[in-house]
Order: C-alpha cells, then sequence, then structure tokens
C-alpha cells in the first residue's frame, strides 16, 4: 500500500513538474549591476535588479525591476541560443563620460539581451 502512494505521488510530481515549466511566460534573470549605467532614458543604480521581458524576440522589451517595483522599461534585441554567451556578463560603453549598458549576457541559458541598437 505504501509504494502505491509513494508511485501516485511520483506520478503526480512528474506531470506537474512540466507544466510549471511552460506556465512560465515571462523571460527573467537576476543580474548585478556593480555601477550607475545609463539605459534609455533612465539611470540605474548599482544593485540587484530583475531583468524581465515578453515573448521570445528579438525585439522585446525589458523591464529592470528592483525591490519588487519596475523602475525601468527600455526596447532590447534578444539573443536566444548565442554560441558566443559563455558566461554572465554586463558590458557597458563609457563614451562621453557616461557609463551606458550595451549588452547582459546570461550565459547559463546562452542568451543576451542588446540595449541600443539603431533598429530598435
Amino acid at each position: 500500500m505504501k509504494q502505491l502512494k509513494y508511485a501516485a505521488l511520483l506520478s503526480t510530481l512528474a506531470l506537474l513538474s512540466p507544466v510549471g515549466a511552460l506556465a512560465r511566460d515571462k523571460n527573467q534573470h537576476s543580474v548585478e549591476i556593480p555601477d550607475s549605467v545609463q539605459v534609455g532614458s533612465a539611470q540605474l543604480q548599482p544593485g540587484k535588479y530583475k531583468v524581465e521581458w515578453q515573448g521570445t524576440g528579438p525585439e522585446v522589451q525589458v523591464n529592470f525591476v528592483r525591490d519588487g517595483k519596475t523602475v525601468a522599461t527600455v526596447p532590447g534585441t534578444l539573443n536566444a541560443n548565442d554560441n558566443h554567451v559563455v558566461q554572465d556578463a554586463i558590458v557597458t560603453d563609457t563614451a562621453n563620460s557616461t557609463n551606458t549598458l550595451k549588452e547582459i549576457d546570461f550565459g547559463h541559458d546562452k542568451e543576451s539581451v542588446i540595449f541600443g541598437q539603431s533598429g530598435m
């Protein structure tokens, strides 16, 4: 009888796991921004952010969420299955004395979000 209960529990968990993964309609990652950066018209202060976007791209609207509040929404280009992305990274440009966010790489998922491209 115990084996039947365990089998039923394992079967239920096995069925629910893929449903949870499919139910995720947002793409999101956590990122630590070490220095103040300009992204779009927003200035992001150093700290931890949740970066989230809707859809599969390539053109997406990216939200920067801090402490449960969206602090910036900017256009970006999502590169999925990017074999050049091998580690987490934040790419900035310091032209004109402004530290501007250009790209965030998410190495585990081989994804990157690029900001400020002329096609956006």
